[in-house]
């Protein structure tokens, strides 16, 4: 619709004024609710070119397509902008369009199209996956998604933080404490039991801690200087030098750790391409930094530590090694970096990360153009904001995080309670219920996390995602069952005639309102690629349901006699249900067929 209207008011202004308008002076958007209109043409920038007042000029615009648009049917102005209305016969024929393409609102990533990597989770393999992981990954996953539809190609990776001061202080515990328990012998998922061991490891060291600050110490001294602190750096520098038997009390509690994550991955419905692994990068990431330091791009101080210095760039000075030569975070980052790019080739490579890390990926990206990877530029920090309970936020060495696989398991179990007291699970399987709740507890806990702009802060309440009404993933899978639900009894009464001709018809208001919204779908899909905010298409996928509901509420579809109406209606109903599926899809959300 916007390109015919462009393509129309370039005709204008080439008629009216004789020149041919650029295109970044046609700046068309939606007529705002409070004004009459479909579409508005901001017409100040339009003054120059018609030397009229912009009242004048949109008015003049506004008669000429009138006139000469069959598709624009009324216009009027408020000061410098010209809303314009689209006929109901265009409306009719637009979703004819739409409903007859198959692959309506996605691209396919044809020859040019760009290659994107985009990087989230990084788990640290010390702590099972909680509610600040699932806001990551669902991002991430939706974000890949939506970033593919939009025409990209896309490759969705991983880091696993697998090796540093975090895991030696699981396996310093579990040495020490375990006395040989496996998670097979607690039947325990191997995630949660290497994660009681790192918060038993913070809770022994702080009561070592205790005592030194008793002594004279400061706290952060006291910490340091702990026996146990020290077991676990001794333990770090034996896993980088190759320790057979540390090496081996590694892979084993690191094995517990993936097999954990591979359940709670599978549950939440998030994928892979590829797993890096911080063991194999930080390899490369070390090699790097000495062979930047020969170039003379780093600083190598009097203990042996190496730097690069960014306060040129208005940064400071950022460690790269430490003085007995282990990796730190960013080595790791450098590796990883160089590897993907040797490995894709990528255009831009997204990191999914909270924004606690705003720095760090400043840093990565400034370290890797001053080391002479022109291909850096592309890197991209997706900074979001972090999730909180009502009660305030997490910390993982307290064990005070909501475990993923419990919020999971709960959000199940509540959707399950609402459904039964709704009334919404008769004449269902068991089978068949428990897999209806599973989707109706997963889409209110991913709608719940995707509808928020991702800069933001925001509080997660599980009671309030699961509901039928309102802007909840509910709310939007229930109106796909409906219209699911709608289309089945179409077909088995046989009032739905495929065949039949509704070219012409005239929708009212209501279809018309529904139909504006389907023909949004194209255009924020790929704006939701460009701003990386799947709250767009949270958003839009509300409205539209809430739209078709009053459409439904008001209008019969299998009740109407006139057949040519009732098949129009059923195919508003088909596409708004094709729709709502792609929409959630992008989420990572099921559409369940009866609900």
């Amino acid at each position: 619709m916007e390109k015919l209207l462009r393509s129309g008011i370039k005709e204008a202004v080439r008629t009216l004024y004789g020149v041919v308008a650029d295109d970044d002076l046609l700046q068309i958007q939606k007529t705002r609710k409070e004004f009459e209109g479909d579409f508005t043409l901001v017409v100040f920038p339009l003054s120059k070119t018609s030397r009229r007042s912009p009242e004048q000029t949109a008015r003049e615009i506004g008669e000429y397509l009138t006139e000469k648009i069959d598709a624009v049917s009324g216009y009027n102005v408020i000061r410098g902008f010209l809303n314009l209305t689209i006929s109901p016969e265009e409306w009719g024929r637009r979703l004819a369009e739409m409903y007859a393409d198959t692959g309506y609102g996605f691209l396919e990533a044809g020859p040019g199209a760009e290659t994107v990597v985009i990087e989230f989770s990084s788990p640290n393999t010390n702590k099972p996956l909680h509610l600040g992981h699932i806001r990551n990954n669902l991002l991430g996953f939706s974000l890949s998604r939506i970033i593919s539809a939009a025409g990209n190609r896309v490759i969705r990776t991983n880091i696993v933080n697998d090796r540093g001061i975090h895991i030696c202080k699981s396996m310093i515990a579990w040495q020490k404490y375990g006395k040989g328990r496996t998670p097979a012998s607690e039947g325990m998922k191997g995630d949660h039991f290497v994660g009681d061991y790192y918060v038993l490891f913070e809770k022994k060291l702080k009561e070592q801690a205790a005592d030194l600050i008793a002594a004279g110490n400061s706290p952060e001294e006291a910490r340091e200087n702990a026996p146990l602190m020290q077991e676990a750096r001794r333990l770090l520098l034996k896993w980088e030098a190759g320790d057979p038997e540390t090496v081996q009390l590694w892979q084993m509690m690191n094995s517990w750790v993936y097999e954990g994550f591979d359940v709670t991955y599978r549950a939440l419905g998030v994928e892979f391409d590829k797993i890096y692994y911080e063991s194999d990068t930080y390899k490369t990431g070390r090699e790097i930094v000495l062979r930047s330091l020969e170039q003379g791009h780093l600083i190598r101080r009097e203990d042996g530590s190496v730097w690069i210095d960014l306060t040129a760039d208005r940064l400071d000075q950022k460690l790269l090694l430490r003085s007995d030569g282990t990796a730190v975070y960013m080595t790791q980052d450098l590796g990883t970096a160089v590897i993907r790019y040797n490995d894709y080739h990528f255009d831009r490579h997204i990191y999914v990360v909270g924004n606690e890390q705003n720095y760090h990926f400043q840093v990565l990206t400034l370290a890797l153009q001053r080391m002479g990877f022109e291909w850096a530029k592309g890197l991209h920090h997706f900074s979001y904001g972090m999730v909180e309970l009502p009660e305030g936020k997490m910390k993982s060495r307290e064990g005070t995080v909501v475990d993923a696989d419990d919020l999971i398991g709960e959000m199940t179990v509540t959707a399950t309670v609402m459904s039964q007291e709704l009334g919404k699970l008769g004449g269902y399987s068991q089978d068949e219920k428990e897999n209806i709740c599973r989707q109706i507890g997963l889409g209110a806990l991913k709608y719940f996390i995707l509808k928020v702009d991702p800069k933001k802060n925001m509080t997660f309440n599980p009671q309030e995602s699961i509901d039928f009404n309102g802007n909840t993933g509910p709310f939007i899978q229930y109106t796909y069952a409906r219209i699911r639900s709608v289309l089945k009894k179409a077909e088995d009464t046989g009032v739905a005639d495929r065949s039949d001709d509704t070219d012409g018809l005239i929708p009212n208001a209501k279809e018309i309102s529904v139909i504006r919204l389907l023909n949004d779908f194209r255009q924020i899909v790929p704006e939701a690629a460009r701003e990386l905010s799947p709250a767009l298409i949270a958003n839009y996928c509300y409205d539209l349901a809430r739209e078709f509901n009053q459409f439904y509420h008001d209008y019969s579809i299998l009740g109407e006699e006139d057949k040519s109406m009732r098949n129009f209606r059923l195919r508003l109903s088909d596409l708004t249900g094709r729709v709502l599926e792609k929409g959630l899809y992008l989420l990572g959300i099921e559409a369940p067929e009866r609900m």
